[in-house]
């Protein structure tokens, strides 16, 4: 028998979620508590046949061209942006990803933030603690009601469309964009495709649902918020520099809009005296929008059967770069 493949990985994951699909591989651990390809990782790239990464691991160019035996990236993530996935198409590496199992979890997410948001649940919860709450108020804690209000959604792929259908329970009027018109998803959802402009001047609630492009990167800034109502509330489940963050935070701090409710940032993780944090209608959560025990437990089940096909020469399940097939 030969020696072992060689594969890194960023993050440990559970021993029940990883079971003995490794066990046949030469696992190199990153160092705890650092990110992306580290100094440990690093020192064993030319002998690298896997990566196993997350969402917030850089995986650039310059990584992959010192890893020559690397057969495969797998993300633990929908989304890819933190690789060079060009970069992979050139090389001939296929990428891994881990779609429409979060979808889910990320579409609860967005309307526990928005309904948060809306009614200002930290604060009056915040209150309530600090012993604020001293009888029943008739003006106190007031918030905004969905119900004939107007929702957009901008981004209606798979995670947009969920939002919408839980949404529509509320009673709003639902608006939404998208790259492609999408007749039958409107019909389906009593919606109107709108363009950018108009859904950023009706709307009361906006929901990003994009994925961060060139397009998309910085898209929410501070053009957008001068089209936004006073009034509407902004969040945020998809990437973080789909909003230029610094523009959020004059909008915040002059009422330019009324709040917003964000799970991803730009940077990401936010320092903990950044301005952000210390305006009373903005709502920030860590990232957690595939936070449930059965998501994320899907989510490396589908990252590891990336990685292991990928390593014996078989399609990817999930392949974000499925052009590396045709070209062989």
């Amino acid at each position: 028998m030969g020696e072992k493949a060689v594969v890194l990985m960023t993050h440990e994951l559970p021993e029940e979620w990883q079971g003995d699909t490794l066990n046949e591989y030469q696992v190199v651990l990153a160092e705890g508590g650092q990110k992306g390809i580290t100094a440990r990782l690093r020192d064993r790239l030319a002998d690298a046949s896997g990566i196993f990464c997350l969402l917030d691991d850089p995986i650039p160019a310059e990584i992959l061209h010192n890893a020559p035996k690397l057969k495969v990236v797998s993300n633990l993530a929908a989304g890819v942006d933190n690789i060079d996935l060009d970069a992979c198409t050139e090389l001939g590496i296929p990428v891994g990803h881990t779609p429409g199992v979060l979808t889910d979890g990320t579409a609860d997410l967005t309307l526990a933030l928005l309904l948060s948001v809306a009614r200002q649940l930290p604060k009056a919860a915040e209150d309530a603690r600090r012993g604020r709450w001293t009888s029943w108020n008739p003006t106190g804690w007031l918030g905004a009601d969905l119900k004939d209000s107007t929702a957009g959604i901008i981004g209606l792929g798979k995670i947009g469309y969920a939002v919408a259908q839980r949404l529509s329970g509320f009673g709003p009027r639902l608006i939404f964009t998208s790259k492609h018109p999408k007749p039958e998803q409107a019909r389906i959802l009593n919606a109107q495709q709108v363009s950018l402009d108009e859904l950023l001047r009706t709307s009361d609630f906006i929901c990003l649902h994009t994925a961060l492009t060139a397009e998309t990167r910085g898209m929410i800034d501070k053009s957008a918020f001068q089209i936004m109502k006073n009034s509407s509330i902004l969040i945020n489940a998809a990437r973080g520099p789909v909003v230029n963050t610094d523009d959020l935070v004059k909008a915040l701090e002059t009422g330019q809009i009324r709040a917003a409710g964000l799970d991803v940032t730009d940077p990401e993780p936010l320092p903990p005296d950044h301005p952000l944090f210390r305006l009373e209608n903005c709502l920030i959560t860590p990232h957690i929008g595939s936070a449930t025990h059965q998501t994320r437990r899907s989510m490396a089940e589908i990252a590891l059967r990336n990685l292991v096909a990928g390593l014996t020469g078989s399609p990817l399940p999930h392949c974000a770069n499925p052009e590396v097939y045709q070209s062989t």
